[in-house]
């Protein structure tokens, strides 16, 4: 097997993509590090990697830094697609403006990536593209609803495309973490309706405070457990489809097959109160 060659990551501001790019350059890997802006990415620059704008909503940017690293590298050897947005709440709350963009980041850019560094990956016959999921992509909790339906999205392209694309030479690696301890369920809860009076009001406060419980407990693992198991699943002669990270990842998959559709809703209904209900 050839090496990861160059590494292109999305979304390396903070969280599982700092910490992946930071692991991997420690390793001696070639890592470009990207986020919207190069604000507070000296530390990355200062690991060993090369830091480049990317914002995955925006065409022109991820051309812009996928050229780059064709030209300096020959063609881009793994793409970690890992920038991510959430948005929390009840469906019927949530804007219509938030879903899309939530959609763009999650599930769009994450296309538009693969697309654009899949014709170096062929001409090389050699490449990985890894994307990030999440366990919400197999099971959907209360109030992710938006949020689980781009990951399942994911889990669904990510399938296709490793059927599509191993004949040249290319695998597709799915990482499925379960809570993580990052701002991202910060970022998420601030984003949640705020309508206290309304129908979804105290539901959707409970969903914030459970998320934001459940990241502070033990249950929630860390960026560096992502960035370990993304670094074992590029340098494995043959990787796995899927990683699951932290015991929740790995099992409550399991209870939600078990308890079937009805019991699984019965199970939820004894963490959070649905709305509506007396």
């Amino acid at each position: 097997m050839s090496g990861p060659g160059a590494i292109l990551i999305t979304g390396c501001s903070s969280g599982i993509g700092k910490a992946t790019a930071e692991r991997l350059a420690s390793q001696g890997h070639t890592v470009y590090a990207t986020a919207r802006s190069l604000e507070g990415m000296e530390p990355l620059e200062g690991a060993g990697c090369r830091t480049l704008v990317l914002d995955v909503r925006d065409k022109d940017s991820m051309r812009a830094a996928v050229a780059t690293v064709e030209g300096e590298q020959g063609a881009v050897g793994t793409l970690v697609n890992n920038a991510g947005y959430a948005v929390s709440g009840a469906i019927e709350a949530i804007s219509i403006d938030s879903i899309r963009e939530e959609f763009e980041t999650n599930v769009f850019g994450y296309v538009q990536m693969a697309q654009l560094v899949l014709p170096g990956m062929r001409g090389r016959h050699t490449g990985r593209i890894v994307n990030v999921s999440s366990v919400a992509g197999r099971v959907t909790m209360p109030g992710a609803g938006a949020y689980a339906a781009s990951k399942y999205a994911i889990e669904a392209i990510s399938d296709a495309l490793r059927f599509e694309v191993r004949g040249f030479g290319v695998d597709v690696i799915v990482i499925e973490p379960g809570p993580i301890r990052t701002a991202f369920t910060e970022t998420a809860n601030a984003a949640i309706p705020q309508d206290a009076e309304g129908p979804y009001g105290a539901y959707n406060a409970a969903v914030a405070k459970a998320d934001a419980e459940t990241d502070e407990s033990f249950l929630a693992g860390k960026p560096e457990q992502v960035a370990k198991t993304i670094e074992r699943a590029i340098t494995a002669s043959r990787p796995k489809p899927r990683y699951r990270v932290t015991p929740i990842a790995r099992v409550l998959p399991v209870v939600r097959g078990t308890l079937g559709g009805r019991g699984f809703d019965a199970f939820l209904r004894t963490q959070i109160k649905p709305p509506g209900a007396n």
